[in-house]
């Protein structure tokens, strides 16, 4: 048996049209739209592992997936040729930035040492926003967000703010970045850590609009975090305003 090579795929894509990332029964997926292309273009069954698993409707402008193969180099397709093969197969909301080869331990998911995410949120009904950020009637107090962000920072156990019964060992992550800036006519919510939870950076959003709309404190943020309890927490706000925007490794190609 040849000798297989693992390849690292750089990609974006809009959410907007598949039931996320992860291949499932009877949905339209990016892993599944993405696998085969790839296959019909390498011209063999690939199976992909993503960085990942973004939900319905959720965007990334920043993903990474793995597969392995024999050499792209020994095949008919260069590895430039492989990108423009794949784009052209896939459809207009998917597309492929790079192809490069990693190490065999290196893994789409494991291996990565921090993801970062956006959440878009505007005040002006807008066409050219819908689907791509969430539209709010009135403009919460971005101060008192703020201030609750960075109280959000202190901690690390965020299972208030994870789906029940995800299968994970630990709810802990290692948040770097949390904060709120004004653009022209909304607000962007950056985060940023080591790993995510399910449905944690939609449940935070949502929280802490909670606090900008004065209906909890900043501070009654410590004891829904303490808590440990989803139901303490805000509702997750729709997957349309949120992007995966960089997933960072140990690595310089493909950074």
């Amino acid at each position: 048996m040849a000798n297989l090579q693992r390849y690292f795929i750089e990609l974006a894509y809009d959410g907007t049209h598949y039931h996320g990332w992860q291949v499932q029964p009877n949905a339209v997926t990016v892993q599944q739209a993405l696998d085969k292309a790839l296959s019909t273009v390498l011209r063999t069954p690939i199976e992909t592992v993503g960085c990942g698993r973004t939900d319905t409707g959720v965007h990334a402008k920043e993903f990474f997936a793995h597969f392995d193969l024999e050499a792209i180099a020994d095949s008919p397709l260069s590895v430039d040729n492989a990108v423009r093969s794949i784009n052209a197969v896939l459809g207009p909301d998917i597309a492929i930035k790079n192809i490069f080869t990693v190490d065999a331990e290196m893994h789409a998911r494991f291996s990565a040492m921090l993801r970062s995410y956006q959440y878009h949120i505007h005040f002006c009904k807008d066409p050219f926003r819908h689907n791509y950020s969430w539209l709010l009637r009135d403009e919460p107090d971005l101060e008192l967000m703020n201030e609750a962000a960075k109280i959000i920072m202190e901690y690390t156990d965020f299972s208030c703010f994870s789906k029940s019964n995800t299968q994970v060992k630990t709810n802990n992550c290692k948040i770097s970045r949390a904060e709120w800036v004004k653009v022209d006519g909304g607000f962007v919510f950056y985060i940023s850590a080591d790993r995510f939870l399910r449905n944690m950076v939609r449940a935070i959003v949502g929280t802490l609009l909670m606090v900008g709309r004065k209906e909890i404190t900043p501070e009654d943020i410590r004891g829904i975090i303490t808590s440990k309890n989803r139901s303490n927490a805000g509702a997750s706000v729709p997957a349309c305003g949120l992007y995966l925007t960089e997933v960072k490794y140990p690595m310089t190609g493909g950074e």
